[in-house]
C-alpha cells in the first residue's frame, strides 16, 4: 500500500502564489508516474500536472506557464508551484502516484483565490 499526504492548500488572491506539497510513504517502487489533479466546486475532476519517472513532465494548458511540477526523489514527495493563481484555480488538488498496476490518491488539499 501506498499513503500520500498532501498540504499547502490555502486561501489566497488572484495574482498570488502557492506551494502544494505531496508526500508518499509505505511500499513504494522506483518507476513510477506522480502529479495532480484538480476538482472546482460543480466540475468533474480535471488533470492538472504530471511527471513520469523524472523524465518528462506535462500540464493541462491552462496552467502551462503558471504552475511548476518538481519532485524530490530522495524525500519521495513531490511539489506544484501555483504561481499568478487565477480564480478559475480554486479547486480541491490531489496528488496521485501510479505505479505498477495501481494508482493511489491523496486525500486532497483546498485552493481557493478570492480577493
Amino acid at each position: 500500500q501506498v499513503q500520500l499526504v498532501e498540504s499547502g492548500g490555502a486561501l489566497v488572491q488572484p495574482g498570488g502564489s502557492l506551494r502544494l506539497s505531496c508526500a508518499a510513504s509505505g511500499s513504494l517502487f522506483s518507476i513510477y508516474v506522480m502529479g495532480w489533479y484538480r476538482q472546482a466546486p460543480g466540475k468533474s475532476r480535471e488533470w492538472v500536472a504530471s511527471n513520469w519517472n523524472g523524465n518528462h513532465t506535462d500540464y493541462v494548458d491552462s496552467v502551462k506557464g503558471r504552475f511548476i511540477l518538481s519532485r524530490d526523489n530522495a524525500e519521495n514527495t513531490v511539489y506544484l508551484q501555483m504561481n499568478s493563481l487565477r480564480p478559475e484555480d480554486t479547486a480541491i488538488y490531489y496528488c496521485y502516484r501510479t505505479q505498477g498496476d495501481n494508482t493511489y490518491w491523496g486525500q486532497g488539499t483546498r485552493v481557493a483565490v478570492s480577493t
